[in-house]
């Protein structure tokens, strides 16, 4: 292929490869449960990945597609380019780049690429006017490795919220963390020691929907790979240790109008939200047992999802509380305003993840809902009959439960789309059912020798 063939973008990608000296390139996709997938192509191949494609076997990655149906070609996004801040043993240079899926036999985005799903999402919000911002606040625990470098679950530190050295024994590697992030193109806000012990949030800027969830993304990986160069294993699992604060992923969201007007600021409004913020707001709320299906996906997350650990369980939004589900940020200036979901965990696709948030909004939007009122007192303390009297629903309190709210919500269904939305619900419902069956060390404990 000629240079002609090849974008402005995509040309300054293999500039920098030649500058870099690049060795290998890792071409990145997520499967649809957000698995990261890596094919990794010599850095000389770049140019045809970018003109040709490269091609895969899709029936080897779950929910993809059947094995006579396998062909499936990687088309690299050239904004997508960074270096990755580590070499390997031998010194080889490499870069990621995110892909985008394509169906060989039809030439068209795979309906089945989760990264398709949230461009979907964004189309949508687009036609309505829209851009949209999201901004994640993802938590992981760091545990230590025994001898032989396997995961346990003895924390790498006994700090405490906001604590210093030397009970805050891991900020060095926090800190070699923010140092890999920034070099991949990062701008870090803020990083701190979390509640329980071990545990950690680092925090970078928001950006559009589609480089956030890309973000979301690489910083796991970032994350893990730094940790494990200290002889740590980093877990984005909700609830590793029990009786004790999980890990969440609050997640900002906000739209902006064709002029880049925040859609989200009203002035004159006694919480600085315009009525299409509080449409989207209700969007979320009405469809949150459903979101939390995609959201909070894994039978673990619903270890997280209980009261008396600062997670939100209760379908509800306050600007000065955090027991209810969605919390309205102080802003300092109307660019700033947003809404914080609280409930969603850094165990979830980022990219189904926001498509949903995003597309039950839209629809709360679409629909003109009512926004309820919010609650300022502390749900946590509030019984049975107080929560019904507020008209307060609470999240579903397993997997099992929150796929059938998904399977009920049309909505949700449609924004995931009618593969992924079919394949997710089968491996979901596989995986409950898997659990379901098994025998924990709690029960062991409790009932063998007692019957």
């Amino acid at each position: 292929m000629t240079e002609a063939n090849i974008s402005d973008e995509a040309q300054s990608v293999l500039d920098e490869i030649e500058e870099q000296d690049i060795d290998f390139l890792r071409l990145q996709f997520t499967d649809i449960l957000g698995t990261v997938k890596n094919v990794s192509i010599p850095a000389e191949q770049a140019e045809k990945a970018f003109t040709e494609g490269i091609y895969f076997d899709g029936s080897s990655i779950n929910g993809f597609v059947r094995i006579q149906e396998s062909d499936m070609r990687l088309e690299p996004d050239p904004t997508t380019f960074a270096v990755l801040p580590w070499r390997n043993s031998e010194k080889v240079t490499s870069a990621r780049l995110i892909c985008n899926v394509h169906d060989t036999s039809s030439g068209q985005p795979f309906v089945g690429d989760p990264r398709g799903v949230l461009k979907d999402a964004l189309a949508r919000a687009n036609d309505l006017g829209y851009t949209v911002n999201a901004g994640p606040e993802p938590e992981f625990f760091l545990f230590e490795e025994d001898e032989n470098g396997n995961a346990t679950t003895e924390f790498a530190d006994n700090g405490g919220y906001f604590d210093l050295a030397p009970k805050d024994l891991a900020q060095d590697v926090r800190g070699d963390i923010i140092y890999g992030l920034e070099e991949m193109g990062f701008e870090v806000e803020a990083s701190h020691h979390e509640v329980a012990e071990g545990q950690h949030e680092i925090d970078f800027k928001y950006d559009d929907a589609l480089t956030t969830a890309d973000n979301i993304v690489t910083f796991r990986s970032v994350v893990r790979a730094i940790a494990a160069q200290h002889d740590l294993h980093a877990t984005f699992m909700p609830k590793p240790i029990p009786r004790i604060n999980g890990s969440g992923m609050h997640t900002h969201l906000s739209l902006f109008t064709e002029d880049g007007d925040n859609a989200f600021h009203d002035e004159d409004d006694e919480f600085s939200l315009s009525e299409t913020a509080k449409q989207f707001l209700a969007g979320i709320l009405d469809h949150a047992p459903a979101l939390a299906a995609v959201t909070n996906p894994t039978v673990n997350s619903y270890k997280r999802l209980v009261p008396g650990y600062e997670a939100p369980v209760y379908i509800a939004w306050s600007d000065v509380n955090r027991s209810a589900l969605i919390r309205k940020p102080a802003a300092r200036v109307p660019a700033a305003s947003r809404i914080e979901a609280r409930f969603p965990d850094p165990s979830c696709n980022s990219y189904l993840a926001l498509a949903a948030l995003i597309q039950a909004g839209l629809d709360g939007i679409e629909r003109e809902l009512d926004c309820p009122d919010p609650i300022r007192e502390n749900i946590y303390e509030f019984d049975e009959q107080k929560r019904e009297e507020y008209g307060i629903g609470t999240l579903p309190t397993n997997l099992g439960e929150a796929v059938e709210a998904l399977e009920d919500d049309e909505v949700i269904m449609d924004a995931l789309g009618p593969h992924v939305s079919e394949k997710f619900v089968e491996a979901k419902s596989q995986e409950f059912s898997e659990y379901l069956v098994e025998v924990s060390e709690w029960e062991l404990d409790r009932y063998l020798e007692k019957f």
